[in-house]
């Protein structure tokens, strides 16, 4: 029986760019050392903004042996934001009952409502074991700092049902994902679609193309300075219209492009040779990640031509197989983007109120499948072709 050994970090510059790497792989842009790097050295995420590092790493205890087999990010949080699973609800019952429900950990990709692994353990260790002991750090850890819980968002279906198996309960949730069947270009996907909706989305393409508005996409490397500054301000507005300032600064976007460029590409809209709007887009060896955009005018359908059309196109020209746009906007259903199911997974440490939630996550999963029922029953594909 193998034996490990758990202990925290208060930084991912500890662990080490090879040795975090060497376990989680580079091929998901969001998980890989280079961008979580990014966050704390910008300082993005911070005890100041509520996101404490206190990352997980497991090395197993041999004679001899100082090897680090498994990490996972960790984070003490002193509030809610930037995760999209939305536990604001947990928090007021908390409250009201006299009860602190801050801190607690969080085990997630920091404003970056994306699946993907959520610990990164090395082939042939015994993975069951190495979740469990960590489980139980955690939940240590917790005791002595008074922690409501332990909180791991998106993770992908396999690590969440081994969650699940150690004792975590799963809260389910929706997001809207368009998939690549093969196109070899947009016609092809609109040939999949019943003809009055076709019709919608060529006539929105057609409205920004009257507009005088044309669009070029640049790979991380094409990215200037002037660009990033530029599009940095489009970022903001789009917080601004909402009377909230982005979660991300100029130094994150800024170690982006120094150190990961080959997994980024920006679409930018020009009207009059000037650029008016960007959207920062990821990519993974078969994944599109749709992320960040704000524009300077606004011009009917200029969104959904930058942010869902124009990575269509690039998705269908490099062919990738899934376009993951982000949380949230029953909008895209009707322009093919269709439900898929994700998963939080918690512990939470008061008996009482684990109770109380865990009759909620139930009654809750009713109705989100109900939820995605009715999305799929709005999707604009013609019968037999999705």
């Amino acid at each position: 029986m193998q034996h490990y050994a758990v202990s925290f970090v208060d930084s991912i510059s500890e662990i080490g760019q090879e040795t975090w790497n060497a376990l989680s792989g580079t091929d998901n842009p969001f998980t890989r050392f280079e961008f979580l790097h990014a966050l704390e050295d910008s300082a993005c995420i911070s005890a100041a903004t509520g996101w404490a590092p206190q990352h997980v790493v497991v090395k197993r205890v041999e004679p001899g042996m100082d090897e680090t087999v498994a990490v996972m990010p960790l984070y003490r949080k002193n509030n809610s934001w930037g995760e999209y699973v939305f536990d604001w609800s947990w928090a007021n019952a908390y409250e009201s009952h006299g009860l602190d429900y801050y801190p607690k950990f969080v085990t997630s990709i920091p404003f970056t409502p994306s699946t993907g692994k959520r610990i990164f353990i090395r082939p042939g260790e015994d993975s069951e074991a190495i979740i469990a002991k960590s489980k139980n750090a955690i939940e240590e850890l917790a005791d002595r700092i008074q922690a409501s819980g332990w909180h791991v968002l998106f993770p992908e279906q396999s690590q969440q049902q081994a969650f699940s198996q150690a004792g975590m309960m799963t809260r389910s949730a929706c997001q809207f994902h368009w998939f690549n069947r093969d196109y070899q270009n947009f016609d092809d996907f609109l040939a999949t679609l019943a003809s009055r909706k076709r019709k919608n989305l060529r006539k929105e393409r057609q409205r920004v193309a009257a507009a005088g508005i044309s669009f070029r996409r640049l790979s991380g490397a094409e990215i200037d300075a002037a660009l990033w500054q530029d599009f940095y301000a489009f970022y903001q507005s789009t917080y601004l219209m909402r009377g909230m300032k982005g979660y991300l600064n100029p130094g994150f976007f800024r170690a982006l492009s120094e150190t990961m460029a080959e997994q980024l590409f920006m679409v930018c809209a020009y009207k009059e040779q000037r650029l008016i709007a960007a959207a920062l887009f990821f990519r993974s060896s078969d994944t599109l990640f749709g992320r960040y955009w704000g524009s300077a005018q606004d011009f009917q359908f200029l969104h959904f031509e930058t942010c869902y059309y124009q990575g269509q196109d690039y998705a269908i020209a490099e062919g990738l197989k899934r376009f993951d746009s982000g949380a949230q906007g029953e909008h895209k259903i009707q322009r093919g983007f269709e439900p898929v199911t994700t998963w939080s997974s918690h512990w939470v440490a008061n008996p009482d109120f684990a109770a109380a939630i865990a009759r909620f996550v139930e009654e809750e999963s009713g109705h989100i499948e109900h939820y995605q029922q009715q999305a799929e029953s709005l999707l604009p594909f013609r019968q037999g072709d999705r």
